[in-house]
């Protein structure tokens, strides 16, 4: 009988929450934890004020009238000096061990790289994460189809994160250690900074959204493109819209899979290859000489000084900016050995104007012109275009980033993406000779990222001559970085850039070939760069060195490894299209590609061809659907 009497209470009613509430069991730790940190709070106080009152404690009245170095000595004093040293002792222990717990807390997880390379095998992270699931990453489309980050179900029937272009997004998307990406800043948006034991104790939580599904700027069918175009190369390619700065497309090869960095082993085994650095995105963070595409900058330098009209000669034997210097040839020209000038100038050596000699890619003319307007003047330009402008060589090659070119909703985002922040040298110690092969993409301007190069292309691309902010929230309003030029000087350099793909002559004109038909006009520069890189074994992988001798500090001579080199000819191309309203700034380089005409303009006509496609120019250059046939028997036909 009392057994059945048992069976029949409904215990539920008399667990614990029950009787006091589901909210008194939540908030008991969290004002437990408040009344522990107000209690460390009041002894570390109560700590101060004794330290400090020891040294304002009097003596006893017998002992006042003593001498000073008997009172030394007397026991009480003795006992004091040693409990300040405790003290002391004690609160540099207690700062120690909580200024510890704040350090792993609070700031760990976004500067210490062994912290990140470890969070993953955290149980109470991986159960944390799994219990607030990230929303869904979509494309500029906003179709699920076009997802790039979802969720499904394993083989296990577990809930497993799944991204759609898992090597193709993997440098955007970065991964749970290392640098964070887009898959670790952009749902950390709305975190609410408020303690948690604070929240729960006051009741008070930000409301949590319903929806955390974020859109990007990104076309999923445009960034898969990219990296087909950049198949078996190494190089990088950036897309952007120039009118509001949407990065449409970035990538960066070669790359790795995102599932493979998982692995702690597979991701040593990429970091630790330092031949192909398929961890480096090289569309932000690695540096190139520019070439004959940096004559854009120095154009756009000229326009903002007024000097857009100046005319240059050019010199069979090579232009020499002081007398007796290394002469600054053409591309069509060739130095020799013993100093004299073999071939005809880029166009012919007679006076050339802007227009003619940024079609001809005249190196002569930009030397001449960045000497003309000064290293002032290079400076303000530089600045304005998110470039650093240093004053000696030894500080163009420190290591920096620039996240404030971002234009972001929260900062953290703006810093998983910064770029390493090209460089250009117009200090007063460089000759006149290095701000002429500045001028023309050589020297001290061989500091400048893929992405650096997209902006400079984006600038006369902006129909208002303004550089926007790249973006890659979709909802993020568009902003500006810099009034660069007047809508006017805008339209002009467009026009001038149209002479290189679409004029007999012009350098670029194998993308007007391969867009014929289309209606689209486009601008341009081509770049061919030399540029010395290191050789690695193809079997090992590891880099070759070879045994040199130099003199030390105490002049004698010792060995030492130094790599071996080789010159490599790397291809430019920078487009925007199409040319009277440019809807694609576009950055292609090609390690090793050789010509810009070559390698490198018909990738960017090509990712213009996708663009089209995508209807990213706009609807007028979307190529119309063929008029479907129709068969005998075949039900659009209309019988009689």
């Amino acid at each position: 009988m009392q057994n059945l009497l048992l069976l029949l209470i409904d215990w539920d009613k008399w667990r614990p929450e029950e009787l006091f509430g589901r909210q008194i069991l939540e908030r008991t730790p969290a004002g437990l934890t408040i009344v522990y940190i107000i209690g460390v709070g009041v002894l570390v106080l109560f700590l101060l004020v004794s330290f400090i009152d020891n040294f304002r404690r009097s003596q006893f009245i017998f002992e006042r009238e003593l001498p000073a170095t008997v009172r030394k000595r007397m026991t009480q004093t003795l006992a004091n000096r040693s409990l300040r040293v405790w003290h002391v002792l004690f609160v540099m222990l207690s700062l120690s061990v909580f200024g510890s717990q704040v350090y792993w807390t609070y700031f760990a997880d976004d500067s210490n790289e062994q912290f990140q390379a470890l969070n993953y095998k955290d149980l109470r992270n991986r159960r944390a994460t799994a219990a607030s699931l990230r929303g869904w990453m979509l494309d500029r489309t906003s179709k699920l189809s076009s997802s790039l980050a979802y969720y499904k179900l394993d083989k296990d029937g577990d809930i497993a994160r799944t991204f759609a272009l898992e090597k193709e997004m993997a440098h955007l998307l970065g991964t749970e250690r290392g640098t964070p990406g887009l898959e670790r800043t952009l749902y950390k948006r709305s975190d609410d900074p408020m303690p948690e034991a604070w929240e729960v104790l006051t009741k008070f939580k930000k409301p949590q959204d319903e929806q955390k599904d974020v859109r990007v700027t990104l076309d999923r069918d445009m960034q898969a493109y990219l990296a087909q175009q950049l198949n078996g190369r190494t190089g990088a390619i950036v897309v952007m819209n120039p009118q509001n700065g949407d990065v449409l497309g970035m990538y960066s090869n070669p790359s790795y899979s995102l599932a493979e960095a998982q692995d702690l082993d597979s991701y040593l085994k990429l970091e630790g290859n330092k031949r192909e650095k398929p961890l480096l995105n090289r569309a932000t963070r690695e540096f190139y000489v520019p070439g004959s595409t940096f004559k854009t900058f120095t154009m756009i330098s000229a326009f903002r000084a007024g000097k857009q009209n100046a005319v240059f000669p050019s010199y069979a034997d090579g232009f020499k900016p002081v007398k007796g210097s290394r002469p600054i040839v053409d591309a069509t020209q060739k130095l020799m050995p013993d100093g004299t000038v073999a071939g005809a100038c880029d166009g012919g050596c007679q006076e050339k104007d802007i227009t003619f000699a940024y079609k001809v890619s005249s190196n002569q003319y930009f030397a001449q012109l960045a000497i003309e307007l000064g290293r002032e003047r290079l400076r303000e330009t530089a600045m304005l275009l998110g470039m650093a402008a240093v004053d000696t060589p030894e500080d163009a090659v420190m290591a920096r980033f620039f996240p404030n070119i971002w234009n972001t909703s929260v900062p953290t985002i703006a810093g998983a993406l910064a770029p390493s922040q090209s460089t250009i040298v117009t200090g007063n110690k460089i000759s006149l000779y290095d701000v002429g092969l500045e001028g023309m993409g050589q020297g001290y301007a061989g500091q400048m990222t893929p992405f650096q190069m997209a902006l400079i292309a984006s600038i006369p691309g902006n129909m208002e001559g303004k550089l926007m902010k790249p973006r890659i929230e979709a909802d993020q309003p568009p902003q500006m970085f810099a009034q660069v030029l007047s809508a006017q000087q805008a339209a002009a350099i467009r026009g001038i850039m149209s002479t290189v793909t679409e004029e007999p002559g012009g350098t670029g004109t194998v993308i007007s070939a391969k867009l014929a038909g289309t209606g689209i006009r486009t601008g341009g520069k081509t770049g061919t760069a030399e540029k010395l890189a290191p050789v690695y074994d193809d079997k090992t992988g590891k880099l070759k060195t070879v045994t040199k001798k130099r003199k030390n500090d105490k002049g004698e001579w010792v060995e030492y490894e130094a790599p071996v080199m080789y010159e490599r000819t790397d291809s430019w191309f920078i487009t925007i299209a199409p040319l009277e309203r440019p809807q694609v700034a576009i950055a292609v380089v090609v390690e090793g590609g050789g010509f810009g005409a070559r390698t490198a303009a018909p990738i960017a006509a090509n990712v213009i061809l996708k663009a089209r496609d995508l209807g990213l120019l706009g609807d007028q250059y979307k190529p119309k659907a063929a008029p479907q046939k129709t068969t005998a028997g075949s039900p659009a036909r209309k019988r009689r």
